[in-house]
Order: structure tokens, then sequence, then C-alpha cells
């Protein structure tokens, strides 16, 4: 099958050469030269810009977008939509917010064009690996696109599937990464409290790979957390720093618009904001407080 990728960062290049091994003709298109000319040694067609990328491309045409949600994504859309023809078909691959995939999917079909999308995850391993695909939109067009996603998914049989109408793709995604936070706080949290046991000389590192294997908790993130303590068990060179990409943000509005609790959730993502904060206010009120009810001994700038 022929598709055009728009998007050459390193997910979006990894995903196109599990393409091209999977014996798909791609053609690709980046801002980046440099990234165009480095796919284009791995067999896929370089183009200059998303006229000549659609131009390439035999009807019915298939792009992939995968770029950053918000702007990047909303341009370009836009962009290839300006190009395409009516029976054409857009795949949003990034982290878009659902409501905005609705929206975009409403506006394309004004101009007779398919629109899915596709939440994906599987970061920077998925070329070996595989992508997890969760599809959303019409599903005769996903039928039609489905040797694509058995082509970047972990085999033709796992690890993707057709999941609703357009934004459900998004929204699993979205409930999906909600998860992720909650799974790495859980072992961050459980690792944390065993490095602060001085009474027994724990070494997390080995303790992550027993866990690895029979435990009730195994995972590729423990496998990754076992990697990373391996290598460097006190992350002397790691602040503590956690950034978020929105999704976690936009999982915990969703559930108090539906009036679901989710606990964890909400907790992983409010400890993300803390982590980025240097002596947060809110610390040094309830240590001011203290001191005035209780007269409580504070810790002063100067010592």
């Amino acid at each position: 099958m022929e598709l055009g990728m728009i998007g050459l960062g390193r997910m979006g290049s990894n995903m196109t050469l599990r393409l091209l091994r999977g014996g798909h003709n791609v053609v690709v298109y980046d801002p980046i030269e440099e990234a165009v000319k480095t796919l284009t040694k791995q067999g896929a067609t370089g183009a200059g810009s998303v006229a000549e990328l659609v131009a390439k491309l035999t009807a019915p045409r298939v792009v992939w977008v995968m770029v950053p949600a918000g702007e990047a994504t909303e341009s370009a859309i836009n962009n290839v939509a300006a190009e395409l023809s009516a029976g054409d078909a857009v795949i949003d691959g990034g982290n878009a917010n659902y409501k905005d995939s609705m929206r975009r999917a409403a506006a394309l079909a004004e101009k007779r064009l398919h629109f899915l999308d596709v939440g994906t995850s599987g970061g920077i391993w998925g070329l070996e690996g595989g992508y997890c695909l969760m599809v959303g939109g019409d599903s005769d067009v996903y039928q039609r696109l489905e040797p694509i996603f058995q082509t970047l998914a972990p085999s033709p049989q796992d690890g993707y599937g057709y999941v609703g109408p357009s934004g459900a793709g998004h929204f699993v995604k979205m409930v999906h990464n909600g998860v992720e936070y909650a799974l790495m706080q859980s072992y961050a949290e459980g690792l944390e409290l065993m490095k602060a046991k001085q009474d027994f000389p724990l070494d997390l590192a080995q303790i992550s790979q027993i866990w690895r294997y029979g435990s009730v908790v195994r995972s590729w993130l423990l496998d990754l957390t076992a990697a990373i303590l391996q290598e460097d068990p006190d992350l002397h060179n790691i602040q503590a720093y956690v950034e978020d990409t929105g999704e976690g943000r936009w999982t915990v509005e969703e559930a108090i618009n539906l009036g679901v609790p989710i606990p964890a959730i909400i907790d992983s993502v409010q400890v993300r904001f803390r982590s980025r904060q240097d002596s947060p206010f809110g610390s040094r009120l309830m240590a001011a407080m203290r001191k005035e009810f209780g007269g409580h001994a504070v810790r002063t700038k100067e010592g």
C-alpha cells in the first residue's frame, strides 16, 4: 500500500521505516530537509512540500500526519486537505484532543475527505516492537486501510483495533496516557519507599529485575525502570522535574465532566505539577501556619 507521511520526528521516522520494511511505498515530507534525505536513503520517496507529496501519491491518497498536537497538527491537516481530492484520507497519529479530532473529521467530511484519528503508543521503541494503535473514524475506511495498521502494530493480529467513530481513537489514547501517569507514579513511590528504608541494604535495580518475572506488577514500564536503575541507581544526573503533554489533564477534565472518580490518575497529574516547583509557596505557607499555632520551628533560607 502507498501512503504519505508528514512529520519526521523520531516517532514519525521510525514509523516510516517500519512501513518500508513491511513493503509499503511511503512518500515523506518534513520542513527539515535533512530528515527527508535520511529516509530517502532508506527507500522512502522524498518530497519538498505538502503539494509535492500529494502529487506523488496515487488516488485515493492516504496521508499520515505525525506532528505535535495543537497548532502544528491543525496547520498540517489544513495544508494537506487543501491539496487532496474527494475520497482521499487523512490519518492523525499524534496526541490530539479527541474533541479537535471530532471537529476535524466533520470539517474534512464537508470536503468529501475521510479522517481517522489514531491514538499511537510505543514511543521510540516502536520501530522494533511495533506500535499500539487505537483507531477512530469510519469503519469502512479503517477496514480499507487496515494493512497499514497491521504493519505498524506488534503483529498482524495484536496491538491495534477499531474502537469507534471519529474522536474515539484519541479519546482512548487520552485515557491510556492517564493510566500510564498513575502506573509511573506507583512504581516511583514504591521504589522511593524502599530506598528510604535504611535498615535494609535494598538494591532497587535487583528488586526491579525480580519483579519483572512472574510478578503481577510486571510490565514494559517496569522493564524500562529496571534498565534505568541498573545504569544509574541514584539518578545523579536527573532533575526531579516531570513534564506532561496534556493527555493527563484532559483525562482529569473528562472525569470531572462525567462525574467518574479517578483519584490515582488525578494524584499522579498533581504530583507532576508539584515536581516543577522550586520551594513551592503552599508548602512554605503550611510551615508558617505550624509555627503560628504550635510554635513549631521553621527552616529559613538562611538555614
